[in-house]
């Protein structure tokens, strides 16, 4: 295949990926460790003596502590890979022993097929890291449990791409599992091979889970016992949102979260919920999508709408790719020119990177303590909601309208 060839076929694929999103398709603060606490064995020397609980007295108020979770939580954090049956890799992140340090980098390139890779060669930064250490040992916590998340991808997305929030759910004593969806992630979408099946990415992420449940139950597992199956929660982003709308009518789900997305046409469950979406999202709009999902949604199920955020507000991509994802990678490697005689596209590519979008180091702090906040709630460890109600708006410098209750 001739380079100009290969160039119109990868600015096609990369054309999808812009548009990508808007297919339709816990933490315990664990109880005192004895000093005597042996951590299984690890690379790193580490601290088995447990964080101080953050639910201790004196107690947050909950209308008034909105960034009680906004901050990385008390855990290092670890991440691992592993692998379906069927399949596709499953991102983990987990708390780690006390004194864990390092950094995890993920580059958006290696998940791109090789013909798209090799013409993303532009000095655009194409990698996002996260505070963390691989394959370390999961923080041994005897006297309790870890809750499990399970996060789902957008269109065109890959499981590490809201490392932002999974990695800071998992400082705050959350075991998060993301898995790739071959039926609509980056790699197959660009490379012509997604089939859009959505009852297959339901599939997955349940899979997820049964992986998870069999981690649990493996005496050589480092997750062995160390998992609470009985809270198990998920999230997802855009056409993710519509997965765990399908997940979350498995009864081992306690609710879900749906971020930056709506029902699409998907029955909604009767477990409790949270939509958060942005007012600029011009991807999937809160008018079209995510306001009637929420009013449709069975009580308790919680709104924020997000002033000056976007559909990308809720994923990695823009802090990379000069503040604009695949788009500014392409861009920088020559291919803008194709790019820019399809001005929609970018347009859908940026949503949520650009002006009037605010940075989304503004909102990620917010989005990261809804989440933490919503989950804890949901799983008993505050009793009441902590920073969920309208105190929030403001607080972060941006807007927040609040409809519902957590």
């Amino acid at each position: 295949m001739s380079r100009t060839i290969t160039t119109l076929v990868a600015t096609a694929a990369l054309t999808i990926a812009a548009a990508g999103c808007g297919s339709d398709e816990v933490a315990t603060a664990p109880s005192a460790v004895p000093d005597t606490t042996t951590a299984p064995a690890s690379t790193q020397a580490v601290t088995t003596t447990s964080p101080t609980s953050t639910t201790t007295d004196p107690a947050p108020d909950p209308e008034m502590a909105v960034d009680e979770y906004a901050e990385r939580g008390p855990f290092p954090v670890g991440v691992t890979t592993l692998q379906l049956t069927k399949g596709p890799l499953v991102e983990v992140w987990y708390p780690a022993p006390l004194g864990t340090t390092g950094t995890v980098s993920y580059d958006v390139r290696d998940f791109t097929p090789e013909v798209i890779r090799t013409l993303l060669t532009g000095d655009a930064p194409a990698t996002f890291t996260i505070d963390g250490a691989r394959d370390v040992a999961v923080f041994p916590n005897p006297n309790g449990q870890f809750p499990v998340v399970l996060f789902s991808h957008g269109y065109t997305g890959m499981r590490v791409q809201s490392s932002f929030l999974t990695a800071h759910l998992a400082s705050w004593g959350f075991v998060v599992a993301a898995p790739d969806h071959p039926s609509r992630d980056l790699t197959n979408v660009l490379g012509g091979t997604a089939s859009g099946d959505r009852a297959d990415s339901v599939d997955d992420l349940l899979a997820t889970l049964d992986l998870l449940t069999e981690a649990n139950a493996d005496p050589t597992s480092s997750f062995h016992q160390l998992l609470n199956l009985d809270l198990v929660a998920a999230v997802g982003h855009s056409a993710g949102g519509g997965t765990v709308l399908g997940a979350a009518s498995d009864a081992r789900i306690d609710g879900y979260v749906s971020l930056a997305s709506g029902a699409f046409d998907t029955s909604l469950p009767d477990k409790p919920s949270m939509f958060m979406a942005g007012a600029l999202d011009a991807v999937v709009t809160v008018a079209e999508r995510t306001r009637p999902a929420h009013e449709a949604a069975p009580a308790p199920s919680l709104l924020w709408v997000i002033d000056g955020a976007g559909h990308n507000a809720f994923d990695d991509f823009c802090t990379f790719g000069n503040g604009t994802g695949i788009i500014g990678i392409a861009e920088a490697s020559g291919l803008g020119p194709l790019l820019d005689a399809q001005p929609q596209l970018r347009t859908l590519g940026e949503d949520g990177c650009v002006p009037p979008a605010v940075p989304v180091a503004t909102t990620f702090p917010l989005i990261q303590h809804g989440v933490t906040a919503w989950l804890r709630h949901l799983f008993g460890l505050d009793p009441a909601p902590v920073g969920l109600g309208s105190a929030v708006s403001g607080a972060y410098g941006v807007a927040v309208e609040v409809l519902g209750t957590p």
